[in-house]
């Protein structure tokens, strides 16, 4: 098994495009990318453009060469939904969130624009809702989750799956938007899977007036077992502070590793967004 990552908040865009290479075909996760539209009360800097047709141009040359492409849920930042984007999707299998079971309105309604407005269901090779379900893909086991909330559990921004790929009993698992665990119903689930590799968005602590890692982002943590990967990103490198939460982290267990997806990959962290005001001041 194969991990790369094509798009992420630490390589400048808001992103968690991973790609999985396995013996069995190559599956891409949530292969979408997009900008906030406001930060400090500023827009996207033109930096921050020009990274996201860089990245979204990676994406487009990835997809094409995947057998799968799964969506975890539809905020868009995690799938390609542009006009013109949805014949990327032409002749692929789709494992997708269930767009009407267990989704908020603004979810439902993108959804159905994919689907529906879009025609993705008449182009893909076929479109699979797979909310709960454990699928076969030749020597592959794939473990999709019952939908997890967004973030906290009592969120209004949805839910969304962790999908898991099981190779020669290797565990890769992409727990996508829980936001570091923040519910209890979300960390249960990732430590009962026990993962070898796990990629997850970091908490958003940005947003929190205290700057705080939440207690079951530390909880997840000090459960993985020794020896395991920790990829956490997205909404954690919107935080200027993050090189501090990771370092803290770190501390916390120095069995693991826990790094970003630039790291990961070799690449020198930007993230774009935490820095917007000094793109503009600059």
């Amino acid at each position: 098994m194969n991990v790369k990552f094509i798009a992420f908040d630490s390589m400048g865009v808001r992103s968690m495009a991973t790609l999985v290479e396995t013996e069995n075909g190559v599956f891409f996760i949530d292969p979408g990318s997009a900008l906030a539209p406001y930060r400090y009360g500023l827009p996207p800097h033109k930096v921050e453009y020009e990274a996201l047709s860089s990245f979204l141009g990676k994406i487009y040359e990835k997809i094409a060469e995947c057998d799968y492409v799964i969506i975890t849920h539809y905020h868009r930042d995690h799938y390609l939904f542009r006009n013109g984007e949805e014949d990327y999707y032409r002749g692929k299998i789709i494992y997708a969130k269930d767009p009407y079971k267990n989704i908020n309105y603004s979810q439902r309604i993108r959804a159905h624009a994919l689907y529906k407005k879009k025609g993705v269901e008449n182009i893909a090779k076929s479109l699979n809702f797979v909310d709960d379900r454990k699928l076969q893909v030749n020597d592959l086991r794939i473990i999709f989750s019952p939908p997890l909330p967004h973030g906290d559990c009592s969120t209004r921004l949805g839910w969304v799956l962790a999908v898991t790929i099981i190779e020669d009993e290797y565990k890769f698992m992409f727990a996508s938007d829980t936001q570091g665990c923040m519910c209890d119903d979300s960390l249960n689930y990732v430590l009962r899977i026990n993962p070898d590799f796990l990629v997850i968005s970091g908490p958003p602590t940005y947003l929190d007036r205290n700057g705080l890692l939440p207690s079951n982002t530390l909880r997840l943590v000090n459960g993985l077992k020794e020896g395991s990967v920790l990829v956490i990103d997205h909404h954690l490198l919107r935080d200027k502070n993050y090189v501090k939460h990771l370092e803290s982290m770190r501390r916390t267990r120095r069995n693991i590793t826990i790094t970003t997806a630039a790291e990961y990959m070799g690449s020198e962290v930007k993230p774009l967004e935490a820095y917007r005001d000094l793109l503009w001041k600059d």
